[in-house]
């Protein structure tokens, strides 16, 4: 992924409860951070805060970070299904300008108030908050 091809960033300050046993960053916060980071991506792509993971490819962790480290995390839309969105993310170190870690695909599916897949409509990435939902997305109860 190349820096053009970031169309959805946020940081993180890599903290000492962000830390493993060997003094580095932890390979499960990491993906908690980029999991959260896709859904808000997903949620703004599809106007639908119902939107959750399907399905993450191979993680390629490549490098790690430290203590006070500032890391990028970086996705952007690859393919609109009818139901999904796939996205690809990578995370860099912002000091070594290092990659830390890849993901070819992440895909989340668009739910219907049933809590069931349902049509999204789009077909294109959108710059634009205007899918951005306009009300608290509280608790809802899929039905079976």
């Amino acid at each position: 992924m190349t820096k053009g091809d970031i169309t959805f960033h946020t940081r993180k300050w890599v903290r000492p409860e962000d830390l493993n046993a060997n003094g580095t960053l932890f390979g499960g916060s990491l993906l908690r951070w980029i999991d959260e980071e896709a859904a808000i991506y997903a949620i703004v792509q599809l106007g639908n805060g119902r939107a959750v993971t399907k399905y993450m490819s191979e993680i390629n962790f490549v490098s790690s970070a430290r203590q006070g480290d500032l890391i990028e995390m970086g996705l952007t839309a690859t393919h609109f299904g009818r139901t999904s969105l796939t996205m690809r993310a990578e995370v860099r170190n912002m000091f070594t300008r290092e990659s830390i870690l890849t993901i070819d695909k992440i895909v989340f599916v668009n739910l219907g108030e049933d809590g069931k897949p349902a049509a999204h409509g789009y077909t294109e990435i959108t710059y634009d908050r205007d899918r951005v939902p306009h009300q608290h997305l509280g608790h809802f109860t899929p039905t079976d």
